[in-house]
């Protein structure tokens, strides 16, 4: 097996994560607020529905906090979460831990690397998350959200994966 090389966490790497971030958040939004519901007669139903991300976040926040998901909501907790896992926390996860895995397992192309990331956040977000936090159904019932949220994810995971390898692997860092 190879060696694990981590990078070195540094002004260009969050500069990345934080840029790869952003791009891929507006991405997810657009693709789940936007896109997918304008294909609901086309792509039914694997598209269709619309992504509702914060209200999550707010229902899972609640749990965690033992307060009701309305008083989340109220703060904007559930926008901010939604807002800094999408620029910083899942990016750097990326970076720090799944590229460097994929580098020294099997060296995949990126675009599989960041795929098979976004379906991790997918798992995370949908069943540890909704299911396992906040108590709804497993995948939320495996409806119509579900599949934007598994395409979405994917999306965003690819997006991130981009940024990541043009910024870092192409210009020689790791």
């Amino acid at each position: 097996m190879a060696k694990l090389i981590l990078p070195r966490f540094d002004g260009k790497l969050l500069y990345t994560a934080l840029v790869a971030g952003a791009f891929a958040t507006i991405g997810f939004d657009l693709f789940g607020q936007f896109v997918s519901p304008l294909l609901k007669g086309v792509a039914s139903p694997l598209l269709g529905a619309k992504l509702a991300p914060v209200p999550l976040a707010n229902q899972s926040l609640a749990v965690l906090l033992g307060v009701q998901a309305k008083v989340v909501g109220s703060l904007g907790i559930g926008h901010a979460l939604h807002t800094l896992t999408g620029l910083l926390l899942y990016p750097l996860g990326y970076i720090l831990a799944a590229r460097p895995i994929s580098n020294s397992v099997i060296r995949l192309p990126w675009w599989v690397t960041g795929a098979v990331y976004g379906g991790v956040l997918f798992v995370f977000a949908l069943y540890v998350m909704a299911h396992l936090v906040a108590g709804n159904p497993p995948f939320l019932g495996w409806g119509g959200i579900t599949w934007v949220a598994l395409w979405g994810h994917i999306l965003f995971g690819v997006i991130v994966a981009g940024f990541a390898h043009h910024r870092l692997e192409r210009t020689g860092d790791n």
